[in-house]
């Protein structure tokens, strides 16, 4: 049975609150992986992004959501975990 994760794999997004239930595997099917803004069509939208990039980018549309700077920061500390940092760890 495919696992299927709560929240991104990439962002941390959790992926009940992606507009489209996920991002899209190449053969069109809804990534239980990845939500949409990280993953179209089989491929990562920002593919040479780096872990302290992506964290960089989460915090900013955190606080631009109205979280404050220190729960931001807070938040983004699990991003290295998740699965597509694992390797890069």
């Amino acid at each position: 049975m495919k696992k299927v994760y709560k929240s991104c794999q990439s962002c941390d997004m959790p992926m009940e609150k992606d507009p489209s239930g996920g991002g899209s595997n190449p053969d069109g099917t809804k990534s239980v992986m990845y939500c949409s803004y990280c993953y179209k069509n089989g491929a990562f939208t920002w593919p040479d992004c780096t872990v302290e990039q992506m964290q960089e980018l989460v915090k900013g549309k955190l606080v631009e959501m109205g979280f404050p700077k220190f729960l931001a920061k807070f938040f983004v500390m699990r991003i290295p975990k998740l699965e597509r940092w694992k390797k890069s760890n």
